[in-house]
């Protein structure tokens, strides 16, 4: 991008659209002009990816909100978003069971079917993974397809607290519960509530 000639990433992408693509990329959303073209051509066949930094997917739709795209906008163009945040894995060298009861496990979001007979780990610390316990980095994803009930709560004005109960109520898989349901126990509670929930850890 070279602003001060005009290249800017909505004139970017107004020029790609002249060769009529089938997929376009853009690398962020970062303002309001942007958002409408990149909006208006998803809304006219094109499948259009690209990034925005929000602190979860149902935030996603208020950030655009914000930026000025019309509400029946977001609702038609968008099919789905995804959040993705990185966690720490268990060192395999010093890993061993960490007790937790049920009751502490569905505190922080682990389905009550599943918290009668999880298991957790955590790493003890060694030299391999220089006394922390973790070595290695894995993605939890967040998913939000775009239900109709999103869509309607959308158009009706909902709050990102609001649209968020309507994606839990329609399966969007956030980020503990994809934790939880992780049988291979990959890395420890703890390490999820830091990147899911950072308000319940004290700095």
């Amino acid at each position: 991008m070279h602003e001060d000639i005009g290249l800017t990433f909505a004139a970017a992408l107004r020029a790609f659209l002249r060769q009529d693509p089938d997929i376009i990329m853009v690398g962020e959303i970062r303002d309001f002009e942007t958002a409408e073209i990149g909006v208006k051509a998803a809304l006219t066949g094109h499948l259009v990816l690209s990034t925005l930094h929000t602190n979860d997917a149902p935030s996603t739709i208020n950030r655009l909100l914000n930026m000025g795209v019309e509400p029946f906008l977001v609702a038609s163009s968008i099919n789905l978003i995804m959040a993705q945040r990185l966690v720490r894995v268990i060192c395999a060298s010093c890993k061993e069971e960490s007790p937790m009861t049920p009751d502490a496990l569905i505190d922080i979001g682990a389905p009550p079917e599943l918290a009668q007979d999880m298991t957790c780990y955590r790493g003890v610390g060694c030299g391999s993974c220089n006394s922390t316990g973790y070595k290695g980095r894995l993605a939890l994803y967040e998913v939000m397809p775009m239900a109709d009930a999103i869509r309607e709560a959308v158009l009706a004005g909902a709050s990102t607290a609001e649209i968020k109960r309507t994606a839990v109520s329609t399966a969007c898989a956030r980020f503990a519960e994809r934790h939880q349901q992780d049988r291979r126990r990959v890395t420890t509670v703890e390490e999820v509530l830091r990147i899911t929930m950072p308000d319940s850890q004290s700095h």
